[in-house]
């Protein structure tokens, strides 16, 4: 490029055509550039002679680089027209114009406006041919000239320029101008700027105005539009101002600077100083014997990686973050987030597993061990026992029990684990809201930590625990997330197998982790996360159930937390039943559990006053430690009653007894609901009244009584709210019985929904139906002939002791319900007992289950209806 600048001049002749020895060489070609000079010098002495300013010369265009007047400069030539424009120069003798081009990319200038307008009038000092074919020429600037035109571009540049005169008088304001710049000088060599200091003293001694002015063209920190500028600057004050803006800014970056690094300075060598005395201590504990304590942390690091048999994939991520650690300094809080990130690598089961315990007689051993009855979930497990004992591959079933609060869907849990031989953790759900819960936060957040699933599999140490997610139905959802939705990728066997949590961010396999869900009801789980599981109903127990619970499981059980032996107290089984029935009123056991805890807490403190007392707690003392019953069971009625018929219910408690009263007046046709009935259970006692008065005739009912007549039907518990299909046999009984005058028989109990036909549709909750009317001393009960299917649920000992009828139609409801006359007490105290000792019990036939002792007969669960509500219920 034309412009470099090149201060080393390597002298070559200009004009070499033999060869000859190096000392000729050398000194030929000092002498022809010492005539050269001299010709130029003689020749070129534009300022002493008094010539025509206009002139013609050959030119050569400058790319970023502006030559002042009196500046001696080596220029580098390589484009054929600049080296032409040269040779033509020194052929002739004449001086050569230097004129800066306005673009740097332009590669060969055609035209004058692709120059500046000012320029310099230059004598060439000597030229140095290369053997590339440029040339080096050192030039000495000498005027400043105006371009006026561009006369030829081809073989070489030849442009007409006029010289300038920038002749001046030296005045006040030149000389306070001079003395300025010149301080501004010194100052700007004293900062640090990059000239030597020579060039100060220059200028102190230097008493051309002009000349000062140009002299700091030399500085490197100028640019070439400002060079130029100041060279089109013809006037000499201006020109100084020009110069002493410039290096005003100059000193003042060069001071910020200066600034800048003395304080850099001095935080390197607060750093350097650290590191001195870190290294100092390194090299004592060296000698000590000691290690350095954050090397050592590193070592231990990358020993727990490779002893932690993580896949190798995550090994590299892991051994990637101990190498940024060992680069980062000790005190950053880089490394404290990167320990803990690798520690919970490391801690993890990678590969862990325990081993199952696939013997299937021990399992259900272990299981009737921990909770009786169950059946339905204890059977599942023992099948998924039995295929990984034959295929070792089978993925872990993804369970969820349904039921109410206290029937031990937890405690089954913790004893599927122990019945496996696995590792059991628990992760409770219940308020979660924030989806973070279960996948955890990512590293860039403060504080940030794996989720709950991972920390739970940490927990357990092991990579196939059960894994109990309780209370699913609770899950929330806001605007941190929904964690229903995080969940669905845990609880699905097609994605868990490369479960990939927020922290991590490195997958951990679930697929051999068996879930267990627990909830109480199914309509708030959503569709897609239900579907993932599979689901397992638990209705809760009947009362024979409850009672051999409180025997075996929450009798010892309280003895021993209470520090009793079972002869200090001993409570016998009608009080337990009675304890059942009157002081609790539940699905589950919780209850009951803590009534025991009670009394064993009224008999401890008489132990401890007198250790050789012995309580023997008979059903008629029970008021006496745990004061007046809470509950009353539904109770028939002493006599057959005209309107008044008895119904089932089923709650989330249980089932019971209900009486359904009906009664007539003089009125406009209609028919009055109370007792807080449901629109369900609305709509049945109209259809129920429909029925009746479609089938007047038959039952012997004067037709016109309906339009007379206002018909009032109550459910007593008018507080608790009611729904439900199942009630429609019973109030249309009711109703019969009122307006046929006939009663109803007093120990007969019915369910069923009823159609406008009189057909008897199946209803849900059979088990529990049939347990109350047990309880209750019903005798007979009426049941869809469609759920005769489900009496295989119900224990044995329940269905010896009932007569069950199942019916099709209401016309047998009505010829089982209704009778012609109250019958007297005698009469039916010897109906009774002639029952309970012909035992009438009307099945399907029961598939046969061997009982596994203490097990109890296998009892299925009978899935709740969709259209029960709070409180009591009539499905």
């Amino acid at each position: 490029m034309d412009s470099e600048h090149n201060n080393e001049v390597e002298p070559e002749n200009v004009h070499e055509d033999e060869p000859r020895d190096e000392s000729q060489t050398a000194e030929t070609q000092e002498t022809e550039a010492q005539d050269v000079g001299a010709q130029d010098v003689g020749a070129q002495d534009i300022g002493a002679h008094d010539v025509d300013r206009i002139q013609v010369l050959p030119m050569v265009a400058l790319r970023d680089t502006v030559i002042f007047p009196e500046m001696i400069v080596p220029l580098q030539v390589g484009r054929d027209r600049s080296v032409k424009a040269l040779d033509r120069a020194v052929r002739a003798s004449s001086p050569v114009a230097l004129v800066t081009q306005r673009s740097s990319e332009t590669e060969e200038v055609n035209n004058v406006d692709e120059l500046y307008a000012v320029g310099t009038l230059a004598k060439i000092a000597q030229v140095i041919r290369l053997q590339d074919g440029t040339i080096r020429a050192i030039v000495q600037g000498q005027k400043r000239i105006r371009l006026l035109d561009l006369l030829q571009v081809e073989p070489h540049l030849e442009a007409r320029v006029e010289t300038i005169d920038d002749a001046h008088s030296k005045t006040l304001e030149v000389e306070a101008l001079m003395a300025s710049v010149q301080g501004q000088i010194e100052q700007y060599v004293t900062s640090g700027a990059s000239v030597p200091p020579e060039v100060a003293i220059a200028a102190r001694n230097i008493t051309d105005a002009g000349l000062l002015a140009d002299m700091v063209a030399y500085s490197p920190e100028m640019s070439t539009e400002l060079r130029q500028q100041l060279l089109e600057t013809i006037d000499v004050p201006d020109r100084l101002r020009l110069v002493s803006q410039f290096l005003a800014k100059q000193i003042e970056v060069l001071e910020l600077k200066g600034r800048i690094q003395s304080e850099v300075k001095s935080e390197m060598d607060k750093t350097q100083r650290e590191y001195i005395l870190r290294e100092q201590m390194k090299a004592i504990q060296r000698e000590l014997g000691e290690d350095d304590p954050q090397q050592a942390e590193i070592n231990e690091l990358r020993e727990k990686v490779e002893a932690a048999g993580m896949p190798e994939e995550i090994k590299a991520r892991a051994i990637k973050e101990i190498d940024r650690m060992s680069r980062i300094p000790s005190a950053s809080p880089e490394v404290g987030v990167i320990r803990t990130y690798v520690d919970w690598l490391v801690s993890l089961p990678w590969g862990q597993f325990s081993d199952d315990n696939l013997d299937l007689s021990e399992a259900e051993k272990v299981l009737n061990e921990d909770h009786y009855g169950l059946e339905k979930p204890k059977e599942r497990i023992v099948e998924y026992m039995a295929v990984r004992k034959l295929a070792e591959k089978i993925r872990s079933p993804i369970l969820l029990f349904v039921g109410p609060p206290g029937v031990g869907k937890t405690s089954l849990g913790r004893s599927i684990a122990r019945a496996m031989g696995r590792k059991f953790v628990r992760m409770s759900l219940g308020g979660i809201h924030d989806e973070a819960e279960i996948r955890g936060h990512r590293r860039t957040y403060i504080g940030a930590l794996p989720g709950r699933v991972i920390q739970s599999i940490k927990t357990a140490g092991s990579a196939n625990p059960v894994f109990m997610l309780d209370e699913i139905d609770k899950v929330g959802m806001d605007f941190r997330g929904d964690p229903s939705s995080a969940l669905l990728e845990v609880l699905d066997p097609e994605q868990n197998f490369s479960f990939q949590d927020n922290y991590l961010e490195v997958p951990f396999d679930l697929s051999k982790v068996l879930f267990i869900a627990t909830a109480n009801m199914l309509d708030t789980i959503p569709p897609a996360l239900r579907d993932r599981m599979e689901v397992i109903q638990l209705p809760g127990y009947t009362q024979l159930e409850k009672l051999r619970i409180a025997q075996k499981f929450l009798m010892p059980k309280q003895l021993e937390a209470h520090g009793l032996t079972d002869k200090q107290l001993v409570v016998e089984e009608s009080a337990l039943v009675r304890l059942i029935q009157a002081f609790t009123k539940e699905a589950g056991v919780r209850n009951l559990e803590r009534e025991i805890a009670n009394l064993a807490r009224k008999v401890a403190r008489r132990v401890a006053d007198d250790s050789k007392v012995k309580v023997v707690v008979k059903a008629q003392e029970l008021e006496d430690y745990l004061g007046p019953a809470r509950f009353d069971y539904g109770e028939l009625e002493a006599d057959d009653q005209i309107g008044m018929a008895t119904g089932l219910v089923v709650s989330d408690a249980g089932g019971d007894i209900v009486q359904i009263e009906s009664t007539r007046m003089q009125g406009k046709d209609e028919i009055i609901l109370t007792g807080q009935l449901g629109s369900v259970m609305q709509e049945s006692a109209r259809a129920g009244l429909s029925y009746v008065r479609a089938r007047a005739k038959e039952l012997g009912i004067d037709p016109d009584s309906f339009g007379k007549e206002t018909i009032h039907i109550h459910v007593p518990a008018g507080a608790t709210p009611k729904d439900g299909p199942s009630a429609g046999v019973t109030m249309a009984t009711a109703v019969a019985s009122l307006l046929t005058g006939k009663p109803v028989r007093r120990d007969l109990a019915m369910t069923g929904e009823i159609t406008l036909r009189g057909r008897v549709l199946p209803i849900g909750g059979l088990k529990s139906k049939l347990l109350a009317a047990h309880l209750a001393g019903v005798k007979t009960v009426l049941i869809p002939s469609r759920n005769e299917k489900d009496l295989i649920e119900v224990p044995d000992e329940i269905r010896q002791q009932l007569r069950i009828v199942p019916v099709d139609s209401m016309d047998e409801v009505l010829a089982e319900a209704l009778i012609d006359r109250a019958r007297p007490a005698a009469r039916i105290k010897a109906e009774r007992a002639a029952r309970q000792k012909a035992a009438v019990l009307r099945r399907p036939s029961r598939r046969k289950v061997p009982a596994t002792p203490p097990a109890p007969v296998k009892q299925p669960t009978v899935e709740q209806p969709p259209a029960t509500t709070a409180g009591s219920a009539l499905p």
